[in-house]
């Protein structure tokens, strides 16, 4: 296991697979734990991710540079690539790295306090939820729903698992792509989890919380570029402005915010910035008055 940290527990832990993303533009760092451990880096926190990889693979240099990284060392990274027939789109796996297990985290990070579960690869056992006993555990379980085919492609699976994790979990976050194929998981899910958000990119979203809903707006861009990785960096928003506030509707602005900024650039590139930050916190302060 290779591993870059100390007995103190990051402020935000991030476990699930980086992924070594296939492009026409040459192979790009992703991954839920890779946006999300950017997004928590600007907004001023210590990252941790315990994440499994190949440790030789170029595209973990694109990390924040003082992320306490554990990395089960695998022969590959996971890999993804996504071909495009119109606006069709085909996802492929080629490589699965590491399942994860509680036995693989360092024990200072049971104390962490902010927590989110990112699989990408139906690599996050779903035990993680019992692992952190003060912790407000986030989850973004669009790889607890992932299968792979025999010629690689990515199929949908039934996530067995739902009703173990929703229920002890602070928050949780799908999209609309994640249950394009079973729209009806959305209020299923709902019932298990305190707190449910759907996202639909720039339309928005709706929030299902204990029998409440209601639909937030999304903030509009002029020239968006790459929506890769913007549901990440919004999840990671939200989970850290939620801690911080104790309000929802103001931390549903931070998110939206950043969530928007992050189009404008690509890839990884899309976290936030520190002005960005420091602007979506003005419009979280501005809402409350």
């Amino acid at each position: 296991m290779g591993q870059t940290t100390n007995n103190r527990p990051p402020d935000y832990v991030l476990i699930g697979h980086i992924s070594h993303d296939l492009t026409p533009q040459g192979p790009r760092l992703g991954g839920t734990v890779s946006y999300g451990a950017h997004t928590a880096h600007a907004f001023g926190l210590r990252v941790g991710i315990l994440t499994s990889a190949d440790p030789r693979d170029p595209v973990l240099a694109d990390l924040p540079p003082d992320v306490a990284l554990v990395n089960v060392e695998a022969e590959h990274s996971t890999t993804f690539e996504n071909r495009y027939q119109g606006n069709a789109r085909t996802q492929f796996m080629y490589h699965r790295a590491h399942t994860l297990t509680p036995e693989m985290l360092p024990e200072a990070w049971r104390a962490a306090r902010l927590v989110h579960l990112g699989p990408i690869a139906d690599e996050v056992a779903a035990d993680f939820v019992g692992a952190f006993p003060n912790a407000r555990i986030c989850v973004t379980p669009q790889g607890w729903m992932r299968a792979r085919a025999a010629d690689n492609r990515v199929l949908t699976r039934d996530w067995a698992e739902a009703e173990q994790v929703l229920p002890r979990c602070a928050l949780a976050v799908l999209s609309e792509e994640d249950i394009r194929h079973a729209p009806e998981l959305a209020e299923r899910y709902a019932q298990l989890a305190p707190l449910l958000v759907l996202t639909r990119a720039e339309r928005g979203g709706t929030v299902y919380q204990r029998g409440r809903t209601f639909d937030f707006a999304a903030y509009t861009v002029e020239h968006p570029l790459d929506p890769t990785g913007a549901g990440d960096v919004f999840t990671t928003a939200l989970h850290i402005a939620l801690a911080e506030l104790g309000d929802l509707e103001r931390a549903l602005r931070v998110a939206a915010y950043v969530a928007a900024r992050s189009v404008t650039r690509v890839a990884w590139a899309g976290a936030p910035t520190a002005e960005e930050v420091a602007r979506a916190w003005q419009l979280a302060a501005e809402h409350s008055t």
